[in-house]
């Protein structure tokens, strides 16, 4: 699979769109809500919001969060 392809996964809590930003295109510092550390400019991680929210499509995109790739496997 290339790098930055959206996906679909479920888990236990639902239906979640993930997709990968590449080092090239991580520009900003964000902090993994999976374990509150900083995912530093230039770091490879995934962007994940909820593909079956109540609220709709716009309020899913809204609560998207970037992860480090380790922890979105682990959740």
């Amino acid at each position: 699979m290339r790098a930055g392809w959206r996906r679909t996964e479920e888990r236990r809590d639902g239906l979640w769109t993930v997709q990968p930003v590449t080092a090239v295109r991580a520009t900003k510092s964000y902090v993994c809500p999976g374990c509150s550390l900083e995912i530093a400019p230039k770091t490879p991680h995934l962007v994940a919001w909820r593909a079956d929210g109540l609220m709709g499509e716009a309020a899913d995109l809204a609560g998207r969060r970037h992860w480090h790739s380790h922890c979105w496997r682990i959740r």
